[in-house]
């Protein structure tokens, strides 16, 4: 088959979960503001996958974007993760279960390729098991097929990135977690990310820190203009900038899973602030 040239690395992913029927329009309205990369998985439970791939249809249709514009990322969930709606035969082994999920990934998002696929969870909460060790590796056969171009990982421990890596098999481009600031914005894991040169992917960095973002720093963050430096068109700069843009000084490449289209807009302009070293200390220290 033909080598495939990489869609690069993106700086906002825009995620799906819990939209439901809202799915395709919401999907079609993230293109619209902007968003070129999407997260789903193939676990009917949490995400609508199938509705990603009618909004990218009506997208198409609209000359709006091409597939070639778009970053696609989709994962790989264990049966415990799932509920009845399966997207693969829970009798066959793990390794066609993935073959079988990957493939409905695949038609769902009217697609011959992803950009990245990731293990959505190991199997255990505690180590790295026989059965990610086997699910990884049918993941890299998918990889080496040219049906998913990067490998990730989800809502992992260091405890699991440790294990994988002490298998000596090959280390993920991608680690996706919920970031609390509570927890140093999962300094442990983004600290493993950056010594190996995996990228940290965080999600629900708005939902999660809702004491931080309504916190008295942030507003003075906003007040205080020689802390923020505003380029481009950016203006009146909102809380949820000042998260993104801080996420962005940490090495966090994030997401944003916001309905509103304002808010999109919002969120997407926030590539137009940068924070002074000072204030990223300030907002890291927030959490103790």
């Amino acid at each position: 088959m033909p080598i495939q040239a990489h869609a690069p690395i993106p700086k906002f992913f825009y995620g799906t979960a819990w939209k439901e029927d809202r799915t395709a329009a919401l999907t079609e309205r993230a293109l619209q503001a902007g968003f070129r990369a999407l997260d789903t998985a193939n676990q009917r439970r949490h995400y609508f996958e199938e509705g990603v791939g009618l909004g990218l249809a009506a997208a198409y249709r609209a000359g709006l974007v091409t597939r070639d514009d778009l970053f696609l990322q989709t994962k790989f969930t264990y049966l415990r993760g799932q509920d009845h709606r399966l997207p693969y035969d829970p009798a066959a082994s793990l390794g066609e279960q993935v073959a079988q999920s990957l493939a409905s990934s695949l038609a769902h998002l009217g697609t011959d390729h992803l950009d990245s696929y990731l293990l959505h969870g190991p199997s255990s909460n505690y180590d790295w098991t026989d059965d990610d060790a086997e699910v990884w590796e049918a993941m890299r056969k998918e990889r080496e097929a040219g049906r998913a171009h990067r490998l990730g990982v989800s809502n992992v421990s260091l405890r699991h990135l440790e294990r994988l890596s002490e298998t000596r098999s090959e280390l993920p481009t991608f680690v996706q977690n919920r970031c609390y600031a509570r927890l140093g914005w999962d300094r442990d894991i983004r600290e493993f990310c950056h010594e190996h040169k995996i990228l940290y992917q965080g999600f629900s960095l708005l939902t999660a820190n809702q004491d931080v973002l309504y916190h008295p720093l942030i507003r003075n963050l906003i007040s205080s203009g020689p802390v923020i430096n505003r380029t481009g068109k950016t203006s009146n700069v909102t809380p949820a900038q000042i998260i993104f843009a801080f996420a962005r000084a940490i090495e966090i490449l994030p997401l944003t899973g916001t309905s509103n289209a304002d808010h999109m807009q919002q969120d997407l302009a926030s590539h137009d602030l940068t924070l002074s070293l000072d204030a990223v200390r300030a907002i890291e220290s927030i959490a103790g």
